[in-house]
């Protein structure tokens, strides 16, 4: 399907998929790529609805690209990817994952009214999942000192964020092959985490007066980032949140073995709000605007 009026980001990596009458921005996660939330993405589409998967600025490239890039540009990247389809759809369900879900937490306390309900799979708030080194809770302050982004940087190593075996083995082969479109970034740069970390405090401050319902999936076995990530939103949201944590996966749910759950739950979810929200008598989509 292709809709000209939305931005789906630079390069051939973002897609849409589906023709549905109800529109989901998904947002993939820092050093991620699209291809992360293509499994979710076609099992909403196959439930009604039409699904918009952009670049974030900085990605799918090399890490000099994503260096060159701050958090706000990320931000930007979402938002003109929601102004879009917002022209086109009455009702739009934006979620993302890892920080992706703060990108959608951020578009949601910014657009006010505007975005039906919110998907947030592994929220990264904070890296403190079993698999992190010791020094990853203490890069919030290793960013205060003098060259202190010099300092901190994130390797990815195994598991990767996914517990299933044959799919772990073929994301290390792109990774190493250095294909980021399809696996994304081995490493991510000090300073990629010093703008995640502005763009936590971003999120944090806003959270309390976010109303939009949101529903939140989390993996008892984040390798990455543990289920308080997902207890904090719980307890901080200023609107109601549905948190649901997951047994067989770790961070990345949207294409390890939990993911048909994933799929089902968030159909769900948008399926009660579509009920509850939709103007009987108004019309949903210009379709005039997407041709397939």
């Amino acid at each position: 399907m292709n809709c000209p009026g939305v931005d789906l980001g630079e390069g051939g990596a973002g897609f849409v998929i589906g023709n549905g009458a109800v529109a989901v921005l998904l947002i993939h996660g820092l050093t991620g790529t699209p291809a992360e939330l293509r499994r979710v993405a076609q099992g909403l589409a196959k439930r009604g609805c039409t699904v918009f998967v952009p670049t974030l600025a900085g990605h799918c490239g090399d890490n000099a690209d994503l260096r060159a890039t701050r958090w706000s540009d990320w931000f930007a990247s979402a938002q003109r990817a929601f102004d879009g389809i917002c022209a086109l759809y009455a009702q739009v369900f934006v979620g993302g994952l890892s920080m992706g879900s703060l990108l959608s937490m951020y578009l949601a306390a910014q657009n006010p009214g505007k975005v039906s309900g919110l998907l947030l799979y592994s929220t990264t708030l904070r890296y403190d999942g079993w698999n992190m080194t010791r020094l990853a809770p203490l890069s919030p302050w290793l960013m205060r000192i003098p060259f202190g982004v010099h300092l901190c940087k994130f390797v990815e190593k195994s598991p990767y964020g996914i517990k299933n075996p044959r799919l772990r083995a073929i994301i290390e082969k792109q990774m190493l092959a250095g294909e980021s479109d399809s696996a994304g970034l081995l490493m991510m740069s000090g300073v990629s985490v010093r703008e995640l970390h502005r763009l936590i405090a971003k999120v944090k401050q806003s959270l309390p007066g976010m109303t939009t319902p949101a529903l939140v999936l989390h993996s008892r076995e984040d390798d990455i980032t543990s289920p308080w990530n997902a207890d904090y939103i719980e307890r901080r949201s200023g609107g109601p949140v549905t948190k649901i944590l997951l047994d067989n996966c770790y961070h990345m749910i949207t294409v390890d073995l939990e993911y048909p759950r994933v799929i089902a739950l968030s159909a769900e979810f948008i399926d009660t709000l579509r009920l509850e929200q939709a103007p009987a008598s108004a019309p949903v989509l210009q379709l005039q605007e997407c041709a397939s």
